[in-house]
């Protein structure tokens, strides 16, 4: 900092230096340096410490003067080398310079105070500052009475400064040495200079040119730092007594133990870590097993020091032992009614996943408890896999503990680390026992499908003995090394696909798909939980702010399309806090969201309306995606004529391959029977393609699909119907059955397709879905390729027989 005073440095500075007694006459114009924390006093003598640019030049210049002098005065700016003449003040302080020194860009030098003066003229306004000055002189500030009785005040009150501060002893010695106590003006400048002031109330001593108005100024001051430092002195008595008091009671409580040990009235540490593991095993039904190790190890524990590793160790392993619940159990409330309450108050929809709830936990009540249960809840994200888990649990009343396994890599996460390490640990299914409290929790594991494997274990195959009903009431953790009972425990597990969950430990779930809600559940989704769950969140009154259906509906199809609720959430979030924004800067009418403000708040639309495709060798299929459903048209090109080929782009996975391969093949043989040239593909090079390049895809289900776009391709001749169609080809043309009805049943209605083809095997499954869903749809189900040939082509008089006799063909 610029003039940065050095405190507690000058009375040393100063006596090495021998300053001289006699100065010379007093400049009229001086260089001026500016002060940016207080004022310099005449009657101090300090080093001085500044930046060498920009006050380089200014110190050579004083260099070469023969009186050596520069005018220190307080600056108002913090950045005093860009200062103008009206930011400093008029009044400062002449100092005869000593020593100047240039060490590591800074510059150094002992300021010897002199007098007073004001600026009466600026020469130069900017760096190196020059001014012509003028020394006030006050006629009046002769010895009086007045002055004597401020000058005796202000001693006194230095007295009784100096025991509270020694700083002020070693500041006074230094005054005295220099000046006498009979000099009233140096002694005022000397005691502002004691105190902690602002600048502001420096700068006024500083210009009070009348002695008897300084001295009364200074006397305040220095009246307000006597209270201060009395203050201070207070408060580090009250720190130090507290210190005292606590050493004095630490000696004393170490005599006490040691009087205690010798009388025998005093446990030591080892005494009472037995105790109290005996209490805790007291109200404990060990097993034979876990008994036996519990007291082979407390008399280990006995006979240990204290102070050595293994005491620790034994101790820690003691504490997890004894902790554990042993025999230990909830009671479970089986009651369906409130079961279907609580299910139904915290989740829409999912009627068929509520229904294989109410299912488990009525074979449960038949049973008397529910135990050895593994339930896994499979759907796309922000579907409520993880709150249907917390449902479980609360209509159990069981303790509820969730820890997510994606991306785990090390089996000691799932079955403890051995003891032999430092640091060890029990797995995670002990830990969930012991911080619920009880042997039969609700233990949840989240994103059971992303579980990893690496050179430290497989995951996945310690999973297997907890999750097994046979093996899991002798549950082995390596920490513990003694077996544990997890055959009461509920696991309820959550994944968004199973292709990547080993096939073992798929053999032993339950499987509950959670397929996704459509635009229709969302809307009372939005109406009964995320808009008021925000409101609240908000602090926004339910009458200062509304949505409408319309502008749910709105925002579902443009702006949170995907098969969950957490896009849908985010968007309704962000749409509360601007609506909070226009109530806070004074908005009095309510306000509701129509679809108008949805697009005012939100911006354009996210998402558009799903087009197929539409031409020759263009076809319509359905897929099935972790995120719900999409519509996926499937394009076969004529390249050339020249050779025969075939050309697969898109991205395909392997298995998606095998059915285009499949779908060509096919058609290739059945060329006549479909009414195309039967030697269309002998010369012809092929491309078949499947929009949206970048997005990898896979799976046996556009079969069906891709051979009716080749086809198309070889009849010349378009789809005479707008209509989508899933199904997996086998080379004899039979349809098979496939996955995701209802994600691609949602998808479908969504693009605005109204007419689907699907396996005949996956009927069933259309059955199952809600009416809502099923409502306006024209579903024709097959089991041979023929029939859709005839479906899609024609004729119509064929088509509507074979549909007659084949399918459903009715308006639902």
């Amino acid at each position: 900092m610029e003039g940065e005073v050095l405190e507690g440095g000058g009375s040393d500075s100063a006596s090495q230096a021998g300053l001289p007694a006699p100065l010379p006459p007093l400049p009229t114009t001086l260089h001026l340096l500016p002060l940016t924390e207080r004022p310099f006093f005449p009657a101090q003598t300090l080093p001085l410490l500044m930046n060498e640019n920009p006050w380089m030049a200014t110190l050579e210049q004083v260099g070469t003067t023969p009186h050596r002098m520069v005018g220190l005065v307080l600056a108002k700016s913090e950045r005093p080398e860009q200062a103008r003449p009206e930011d400093f003040y008029l009044v400062g302080t002449v100092v005869r310079m000593h020593h100047p020194m240039q060490t590591d860009g800074k510059l150094q030098f002992i300021a010897e105070g002199v007098t007073r003066f004001r600026v009466s003229e600026w020469i130069s306004d900017s760096a190196p500052y020059v001014a012509r000055v003028e020394y006030p002189v006050d006629r009046r500030s002769q010895a009086t009475d007045e002055i004597k009785a401020y000058a005796v005040a202000i001693i006194n009150t230095i007295k009784e400064l100096i025991p509270l501060n020694s700083l002020y002893s070693e500041e006074l010695k230094f005054f005295l040495n220099r000046f006498s106590p009979n000099q009233p003006s140096l002694l005022a400048d000397f005691a502002a200079s004691l105190t902690t002031s602002s600048k502001e109330d420096l700068q006024g001593v500083l210009e009070a040119f009348n002695l008897r108005r300084r001295m009364e100024k200074v006397l305040v001051l220095i009246k307000k730092e006597l209270d201060v430092a009395k203050l201070q002195f207070q408060i580090r008595q009250q720190v130090g007594e507290k210190i005292e008091k606590q050493q004095r009671d630490f000696f004393l409580r170490e005599q006490l133990k040691a009087i205690q040990k010798e009388l025998g009235i005093a446990k030591d540490d080892r005494t009472a870590d037995l105790e109290r593991f005996r209490e805790r095993i007291a109200a404990l039904s060990l097993p034979e097993g876990a008994a036996k190790r519990i007291d082979e190890e407390m008399q280990k524990l006995s006979l240990l020091e204290v102070g050595s590793p293994e005491y620790a160790v034994t101790r820690n392993y003691l504490d997890w032992l004894t902790q554990l619940p042993w025999g230990k159990h909830s009671e479970d409330k089986l009651d369906l009614r409130q079961a279907r309450k609580v299910l139904d108050e915290e989740h829409y929809g999912l009627q068929d996943v509520k229904e294989r709830i109410i299912e488990f936990l009525a074979v449960g009540k038949l049973k008397g408890a529910v135990s050895g249960s593994i339930i896994l809840l499979v759907g796309p994200p922000g579907v409520g896999k993880t709150s249907i888990g917390r449902s479980i649990a609360a209509t159990l009343s069981r303790r509820f503990f969730r820890f997510s396994v994606g991306g785990m890599r090390d089996e000691a996460e799932i079955k403890g680390h051995r003891r032999t390490y430092i640091g060890a640990m029990p797995g995670k299914f002990i830990q969930a026992i012991k911080d619920a409290g009880t042997a039969n929790p609700v233990i949840m594991l989240d994103e059971v499908d992303k579980i990893g494997a690496s050179y430290q274990g497989d995951p996945a195959s310690a999973l297997l003995e907890a999750l097994d009903p046979e093996q899991s009431s002798d549950f082995l953790d390596h920490y513990l090394d003694v077996r544990f009972d997890l055959s009461k425990v509920l696991f309820v597990c959550t994944a968004n696909q199973l292709d990547t969950i080993p096939g073992a430990l798929l053999d032993r779930m339950e499987i509950i798909r959670l397929p996704g809600y459509i635009s229709e559940e969302k809307v009372e989704i939005a109406k009964r939980h995320l808009v008021p769950r925000f409101l609240e969140r908000s602090g926004v009154e339910k009458g200062q702010l509304s949505f409408s259906t319309p502008a749910l509906r709105r925002l579902i199809e443009g702006y949170a399309r995907e098969a969950g609720v957490r896009g849908l959430e985010k968007q309704v979030g962000r749409i509360v806090r601007k609506a909070a924004v226009r109530i806070v800067e004074g908005e009095t009418r309510p306000l509701r969201i129509g679809p108008q403000e949805v697009e005012e708040y939100l911006g354009k639309p996210i998402f558009t309306r799903e087009q197929p495709l539409k031409g020759v060798g263009v076809a319509t299929g359905l897929a099935w995606t972790p995120l719900g459903g999409v519509i996926l048209s499937v394009e076969a090109g004529l390249v050339h004529t020249k050779n025969r080929g075939f050309k697969l782009t898109g991205k395909l996975g392997e298995v998606m391959r095998e059915s285009a391969e499949i779908a060509y093949s096919y058609i290739c043989a059945h060329l006549k029977e479909f009414g195309a040239p039967t030697a269309f593909f002998d010369e012809a090079f092929v491309h078949l393609h499947v929009p949206e390049g970048a997005t990898p895809k896979d799976g046996p289900s556009a079969g069906i699909t891709m051979a009716t776009g080749l086809l198309s391709l070889a009849r010349n001749q378009a789809l005479r119907r707008s209509l989508a169609m899933s199904g997996e080809l086998s080379l004899t043309g039979e349809v098979l059955p496939v996955g995701g009805i209802r994600e691609k049943v949602v998808a479908a209605r969504r693009a605005g397709i109204m007419k689907l083809i699907l396996p005949e095997a996956n009927r069933r499954d259309f059955d199952l879905l809600p009416g809502y869903v099923r409502k306006g749809l024209s579903v024709h189900f097959v089991k041979h390729y023929q029939e859709v040939k005839f479906l899609v082509f024609g004729p119509a008089q064929e088509s509507a027989a074979l549909s007659r006799r084949r399918s459903r063909g009715v308006e639902l």
